[in-house]
C-alpha cells in the first residue's frame, strides 16, 4: 500500500514530530560528554539545523518545494558541521516525497539530483563514511520516494477527475429532469394564459381585472422560463458554448421592478456607494432576496402601494434592503412567506452574512441582508 500524506494541520505536525523524534534518537549520542569529537558550539549548531529541517516539514503542503529545499540545505550544513552521522537525511527524503505528491515532478527530480550530486561531491572531497554503495542506495531511496509521490499524485488526480465526471453526470441528469417536467409545465401555463387572454380580449373591456391577471401570468411564466433556461445553462455549462440567457443578478433588478409595477406596486431602486463586480453567488443572492421580497409585498402586504429597494456597496459587504409602506402587513407577510424568508435567511447565512426581516415601527415591512464579498468557510 502506498503511503498517504495527511491533510490536516495536526497530521502535518505529527509527521514533522515523528521525523524529528527519529532524528533526535539517532543523534542523541552527540550530547554524551564521553568520547566527544566536536565542540559544544558545533553540537548546538547541529541541533538547530535538525530543528530547522524537521520543523520545516510542517509546511510541506503550503510550500512543498521551499520546504524540500530548506530540508536539503539544513541537512547538507549538518553533515558538514557534525562529526556524528545522524539520520537527518530522512527529512529531505520526506520533503521530496511531498514535492512529488504536489505534482511538482520536475522540481522533485532536480532536488533529488542535487542531493545525489552533493553527497557525491562530499565523498570525492574525502568523506570516508560514504562510499559508492551508499550513494547508490541513497539514489534508490530518492528515486523510490519521488516515484511513490508521483503515483500518489496520479491517484489523487484520477479520483478528483472521477468525482468531477460523476458531478457532471448528475448535473446533466437534473437538468434533463427539470427541463422535461418543470419546463414543460411552465411552457403550458404560458401558452394557456396567452390563449385565454386572446379569447378574452374579444369580449371583455380593456380594464377587466381577469385580463390584467392573465397578462401578469403570461409575463411571469415567460420570465420564469427565461430564468429556468439560465439555470439549466449553468447546470449544463460543460456542454454548452454559451449560456442561453444572462444569469440573474443585480443588473436585472430593473426587470423585477418593472414586473412589480405591472402588478400595481410603485418601486424605487436606489444605489449607494461605488458599484463593483460581485461574486456570482453574492450577485444571485441579492437578486433572489429582492425578487422574493417584491413578490411577497404584492401578495401579502396589506395596503402596500410603494416599495423601496436599496443597494449599499460597502468596503467588504453588500447590503440589500427592501421596505414597503403597507399597513399592518408585517404579520401577514411573515405568515404568508415563512418558507421564503427561511430560504433567504439560509442564503445569507451560507455566504457568511446576516438577514433580518420584520415590521417597521411606522408601518410596513422591512427586509435587510448583509452579504460579504468574500467568504471562506472556517476549518
Amino acid at each position: 500500500m502506498q503511503p498517504r500524506m495527511p491533510r490536516s494541520r495536526a497530521a502535518d505536525a505529527a509527521v514533522a514530530g515523528a521525523v524529528g523524534l527519529v532524528v533526535a534518537v539517532g543523534s542523541v549520542r552527540s550530547l554524551f560528554p564521553q568520547d566527544r569529537t566536536e565542540s559544544w558550539g558545533a553540537t548546538a549548531v547541529c541541533w538547530v539545523l535538525v530543528a530547522v529541517a524537521c520543523g520545516a516539514l510542517y509546511f510541506w503542503r503550503r510550500w512543498p518545494v521551499a520546504v524540500a529545499a530548506v530540508c536539503i540545505a539544513a541537512t547538507g550544513a549538518y553533515y558538514l558541521v557534525s562529526r556524528y552521522d545522524g539520520p537527518l537525511m530522512i527529512a529531505p527524503i520526506v520533503g521530496l516525497y511531498g514535492v512529488a505528491v504536489a505534482g511538482r515532478l520536475k522540481a522533485a527530480t532536480a532536488l533529488a539530483a542535487l542531493v545525489v550530486i552533493g553527497v557525491g561531491a562530499g565523498t570525492v572531497a574525502g568523506n570516508k563514511e560514504i562510499n559508492g554503495i551508499a550513494i547508490f542506495m541513497l539514489t534508490g531511496w530518492l528515486v523510490g520516494m519521488v516515484a511513490l509521490g508521483a503515483m500518489q499524485h496520479g491517484r489523487r488526480a484520477y479520483a478528483e477527475e472521477e468525482a468531477r465526471l460523476r458531478a457532471t453526470e448528475e448535473r446533466l441528469r437534473v437538468a434533463r429532469e427539470v427541463h422535461d417536467v418543470v419546463g414543460h409545465n411552465i411552457s403550458m401555463i404560458n401558452v394557456q394564459a396567452g390563449a385565454a387572454l386572446h379569447r378574452l380580449k374579444k369580449t371583455a373591456p380593456p380594464d377587466d381585472l381577469a385580463m390584467a391577471a392573465l397578462e401578469e401570468i403570461r409575463a411571469g411564466s415567460k420570465e420564469t422560463l427565461r430564468e429556468l433556461r439560465a439555470t439549466l445553462g449553468v447546470l449544463r455549462q460543460v456542454d454548452e458554448i454559451a449560456p442561453t440567457a444572462p444569469p440573474p443578478g443585480v443588473d436585472r433588478l430593473g426587470d423585477l421592478a418593472d414586473g412589480a409595477r405591472r402588478a400595481g406596486l410603485e418601486v424605487r431602486l436606489t444605489t449607494h456607494g461605488k458599484r463593483r463586480p460581485l461574486p456570482a453567488e453574492v450577485d444571485l443572492a441579492a437578486y433572489r432576496i429582492v425578487q422574493e421580497s417584491l413578490t411577497n409585498i404584492t401578495r401579502h402586504a396589506h395596503g402596500a402601494h410603494a416599495a423601496e429597494v436599496e443597494l449599499s456597496y460597502g468596503k467588504r459587504e453588500l447590503t440589500v434592503s427592501v421596505t414597503d409602506d403597507g399597513h399592518g402587513g408585517g404579520a401577514g407577510f411573515a405568515e404568508g412567506a415563512g418558507s421564503g424568508l427561511s430560504g433567504l435567511r439560509e442564503r445569507a447565512r451560507l455566504l457568511g452574512g446576516r438577514f433580518t426581516a420584520g415590521g417597521r415601527p411606522d408601518g410596513g415591512f422591512a427586509v435587510e441582508a448583509v452579504l460579504p464579498y468574500e467568504y471562506r468557510e472556517s476549518r
